[in-house]
């Protein structure tokens, strides 16, 4: 059970996941010991799934989005699979949902530029098994990341 501690634990983490347990303990009214046993069991719990880098694609030379609408030919459980193997595997590719209803799929793709993206939508996203029709969006700009759940 998640109560008022654990999500104050969750909103400095979300703004700091680099915050060390003595910092953190501090900013939510404990001492160490306990801060320390509830991050561990927020994290063996699975509510905490992972630190990582925000990192901005743009400073990597990758500042064009798009995002595809991928419709199936078929959705049976062999096809998807595959699909989604495919999709999951390819680092171009920085976001993938299912959805219920059409299309079946919405993709998030980086690049550098549009020519890089033409090349990337010609050689991997119409390769991707099952695919009747892709249409992409253009990204112009982001006004909010993924900045997780509220807590």
């Amino acid at each position: 059970m998640i109560d008022h501690i654990d999500r104050n634990i969750l909103r400095h983490l979300k703004e700091d996941g680099r915050m060390t347990a003595t910092a953190l303990a501090g900013e939510v009214g404990l001492t160490v010991a306990p801060c320390h046993r509830r991050l561990r069991d927020l994290e063996a719990s699975g509510v905490i799934r992972g630190y990582r880098a925000d990192i901005d694609p743009a400073a990597l030379g990758l500042g064009f989005e798009a995002i595809v609408f991928v419709t199936l030919r078929q959705v049976d459980r062999a096809t998807m699979e595959i699909f989604e193997n495919r999709v999951a595997a390819n680092p171009t590719i920085v976001e993938a949902q299912r959805l219920f209803g059409s299309p079946d799929y919405l993709l998030k793709v980086i690049a550098e530029d549009l020519p890089a993206y033409q090349r990337f939508y010609d050689a991997e996203l119409t390769s991707l098994p099952g695919v009747e029709r892709l249409t992409s969006t253009l990204v112009m700009k982001n006004l909010k990341t993924n900045t997780g759940p509220p807590v």
